[in-house]
């Protein structure tokens, strides 16, 4: 396979499942949708959040070199391999929410309390859409189609809908707090944030160790979906106060 077709296979690849639970999630907020510039702008902040939060794993790498093998490192040293685990999570957290928050939030398009969970669930899927393109091109680039595309599915059950879960979580608390005051509305922010994170690293955690854990790890996630997918009916309820 040459270098053309095997970047164009990694780009269908890392963007076709991402954008099939886009058109999905899309589907929650088809009675007052976002526009479709804002919705491609924050897919796109998404995908443009993935470098910093490479360089920023590779600057905790080079502060903790164990870091570059994960998984040994929880052999040898649990405490440090959560440490690393939750400096990772927290950076792509906060990453995807500020994608989030240029493409969509900030926006006056932000104008009902549904609206800030879409633009977070879209940031998270721009994200892993590169995410997953990077995981794909190795294996393609390499002749190992089967590799890449099992891979691709396999993220299609479980780290997209890790990022998508986690985000949609921050997006929940923000909701909740949508008509509230602005103290109030900056701690449920903090405090979906600190739970994403949670999620996120026992998500990673479960993985990186294999075995039964990751089945652990993924049903950790299904149910955060069918939770965030419950909730949503209850968000779509929140009307503002009257004065």
């Amino acid at each position: 396979m040459d270098l053309t077709s095997t970047i164009l296979f990694s780009v269908l690849t890392g963007l076709l499942p991402p954008v099939i639970w886009l058109a999905y999630f899309l589907r929650e907020d088809r009675l007052h949708p976002e526009p479709s510039y804002r919705i491609l702008n924050t897919f796109i902040y998404g995908m443009l959040a993935v470098p910093f939060a490479l360089a920023f794993q590779v600057f905790v790498n080079g502060l903790i070199p164990e870091a570059n093998n994960i998984a040994l490192l929880f052999k040898n040293n649990y405490l440090t391999a959560i440490v690393v685990l939750i400096l990772w999570a927290t950076v792509e957290e906060i990453v995807k929410y500020v994608a989030a928050y240029k493409g969509g939030i900030s926006k006056k398009d932000n104008n009902e309390p549904i609206d800030p969970i879409i633009y977070l669930i879209t940031a998270a899927l721009g994200f892993a859409a590169l995410e997953n393109t990077l995981f794909a091109f190795g294996p393609f680039l390499d002749g190992q189609t089967a590799t890449a595309l099992i891979t691709g599915n396999l993220r299609f059950i479980g780290a997209t809908l890790l990022h998508v879960a986690s985000s949609a979580i921050i997006g929940m608390f923000i909701a909740f707090s949508y008509y509230k005051k602005e103290a109030i509305k900056g701690k449920f922010l903090f405090y979906g944030l600190v739970l994403s994170i949670v999620l996120h690293t026992i998500f990673n955690s479960f993985i990186i160790r294999g075995e039964n854990f990751t089945l652990i790890g993924f049903s950790a996630v299904w149910i955060s979906i069918v939770l965030i997918i419950i909730l949503f009916e209850k968000v779509k309820r929140i009307y503002k106060p009257f004065n």
